[in-house]
């Protein structure tokens, strides 16, 4: 499992989530929302960027929830 990188611009106002390797971003498209999905050439999603984010006064920081699976043992 590849490493998940956070980015916060906080002057461009956008967070920029990347689950794969950035270099293989082949295209990405604009959702209605205004999150740029970024994909790779086979389809698969690399990262996804949320515009005009900003962060909620109420919370000290980004809340992060990640899924962590043991290696098989065989």
């Amino acid at each position: 499992m590849e490493r998940i990188r956070a980015i916060h611009d906080t002057v461009g106002h956008m967070l920029t989530i990347w689950l794969g390797d950035p270099k293989q971003e082949y295209v990405s498209t604009l959702t209605e929302d205004e999150v740029v999905v970024m994909k790779d050439q086979n389809g698969r999603i690399l990262g996804f960027e949320v515009l005009h984010y900003r962060p909620a006064e109420s919370e000290a920081g980004i809340s992060v929830e990640a899924t962590i699976q043991s290696p098989s043992i065989r």
